[in-house]
């Protein structure tokens, strides 16, 4: 019997076999089924391994222990092997064929994995491969737990053609078929080039390591065979390159140990499926009716003063603690899931230290879908709202702002969960309106005192009502503060909108975490179904 195209397996004698009396016994086969698994889980040979270490990398099966509780991984399809033939292939049959799959428990609930193993066949997709991922994604959809890709492959196995392309075909498919149902996240611990990237991106989270992890659909060579451009692999397609300008990775760290933390911590907070809650702290220990005075003094009432809006999501949610999504792509919004009376809650707001919280393409675009996978999995919306309006200029206008900020739109007006907004200070224009507004379907819009709801700011809109009797005044400079404070003073008092049903509490800052806490609780039960239809047709 040959393993992996190595030596023959050598079984130990067994004492209680006799010669001549039929095939051995129940313990000879259990003896070769222990050196199996021993050699399979070994991996194809030292040198392999000390590759992988070599370049920093962890090997597939010891990332499964980082994640997984231990002791608690049941892997499947071990000892499956490709059966293709030609370029060598018929002579180099490793078991598990290059990526390791199964289920096992994180933190206690079930979550399905798979994991490329670098050290055969760099981790390729063949047949086989693909196969064994294929039956642990419908494993995890069947069963509603989430799964966890650990990426470190070179794509499709040359040698196998279309075979293989059509491998990464069907695990697409599968991505898109449990997108909504369970979590998906993808990490990304080494290279993963071509069509191989598509599948990541069709997740709901990417994880990414600096250094050692790159994402592109054509290579460095590729990219200066046909441009003339020379780029390293992680100028083109590192962690920090997809965490900061193409918004591809959710997150980015220095090392593989703490990026498998926080993906099991980032577990620890989802539900396991579309079905269920997400999980509550059964005695949660920050008080519901907590005070937060600290609000009074962090948000100044200067609207054109700058503040740090996570230093007021620490103040609002329990014990300061929240896990930001996308902290290094468009900074300019902030999305968290945080705890608010031991119940997950996602918060989407304006961060006025970055170009005074302006809605542009990227910060609209990671709002939208942050918006989309809370509603997808039944965690209720708070929206923070300080926002000047959507960023001007002709880039952001030819390269689509309209159809860009319309996602954003488009995913909270398709929003079923409890949705809360709050007003901190300014809410201009069309952003007021995509930032969650009552007129778009949230359930209760609370504002501060220091809340500024209008078309536009005093200044643009003196300029604008009042242009030709500013221009033909003796002192424009005077007539004009004139007609700023008036129009402060009649369209701008933070009364207004509440005296118009606009929004529905004007509350004190020191307020806001038991009104938000009362408010999620009363709309905890709420039940909006959406009208027949197969799908909407959103904005791309």
């Amino acid at each position: 019997m040959s393993i992996a195209g190595e030596q023959e397996l050598q079984l130990p004698p067994d004492p209680t076999a006799t010669a001549g009396q039929g095939p051995p016994p129940m313990r000879s086969r259990v003896a070769e089924l222990t050196l199996l698994r021993e050699r399979v889980a070994a991996g194809p040979n030292a040198k392999a391994t000390q590759i992988q270490r070599d370049k920093g990398k962890l090997t597939a099966r010891e990332r499964v222990e980082l994640l997984f509780d231990p002791g608690t991984f049941h892997e499947i399809e071990a000892l499956r092997r490709h059966r293709a033939t030609g370029f060598g292939l018929e002579t180099k049959r490793p078991h598990t064929d290059g990526v390791v799959t199964g289920w096992g428990l994180v933190n206690g609930r079930t979550v399905f994995a798979y994991a490329h193993d670098f050290r055969i066949f760099g981790g390729a997709l063949g047949e086989a491969h693909a196969t064994k991922i294929h039956k642990v994604q419908d494993m995890a959809e069947a069963a509603g737990a989430p799964i966890v890709g650990l990426c470190d492959g070179a794509g499709a196995r040359i040698q196998e053609g279309v075979t293989a392309l059509a491998g990464y075909g069907g695990i697409f498919q599968r991505n898109v078929r449990a997108s909504g149902v369970i979590p998906q996240i993808s990490v990304m611990v080494g290279p993963c080039a071509g069509g191989a990237a598509y599948s990541p991106a069709l997740t709901d989270f990417v994880f990414m390591v600096r250094d050692i992890s790159q994402m592109f659909i054509t290579g460095p060579d590729v990219v200066q065979a046909v441009t003339g451009e020379v780029i390293s692999h992680d100028g083109l397609g590192g962690a920090d390159v997809h965490a900061t300008s193409s918004g591809v990775a959710t997150f980015a760290y220095d090392d593989e140990e703490s990026c498998l933390a926080d993906v099991r911590y980032l577990l620890s907070l989802l539900p396991s499926n579309n079905r269920e809650a997400p999980p509550a702290d059964a005695v949660p220990a920050d008080p519901a009716d907590r005070r937060t005075e600290r609000l009074l003094d962090l948000v100044p009432v200067e609207s054109s003063r700058a503040y740090d809006m996570r230093a007021v999501i620490a103040e609002i949610v329990d014990n300061g603690e929240f896990f930001e999504v996308h902290p290094l792509w468009a900074p300019n919004v902030v999305c968290a899931l945080v705890r608010i009376d031991g119940h997950l809650t996602g918060v989407v707001a304006n961060q006025p230290l970055h170009l005074a919280g302006v809605l542009d393409i990227p910060a609209s675009e990671k709002a939208a879908r942050f918006v989309q996978f809370c509603d997808a999995f039944n965690i209720p919306l708070v929206t923070l709202v300080d926002v000047p309006g959507f960023l001007p200029g002709v880039d952001q206008e030819h390269n689509g702002i309209i159809r860009h900020g319309a996602k954003l739109l488009y995913a909270y007006c398709n929003a079923t969960v409890p949705r809360v907004q709050v007003i901190l200070r300014k809410a201009y224009g069309g952003a007021y309106i995509v930032m969650d507004s009552r007129s778009i379907g949230a359930d209760l819009s609370l504002a501060w005192p220091t809340n500024e709801i209008a078309v536009m700011g005093a200044e643009g809109a003196a300029n604008v009502i009042f242009r030709r009797e500013i221009t033909a005044a003796a002192d424009p400079e005077a007539v004009r503060q004139m007609r700023i404070a008036e129009y402060k003073t009649e369209l701008m008092h933070p009364y207004y909108a509440a005296e118009r049903g606009l929004v529905d509490d004007v509350i004190d800052p020191a307020e806001t975490r038991s009104a938000l806490a009362s408010a999620l609780a009363m709309l905890r039960a709420k039940h909006r179904p959406l009208p027949a239809r197969k799908h909407g047709n959103q904005p791309q």
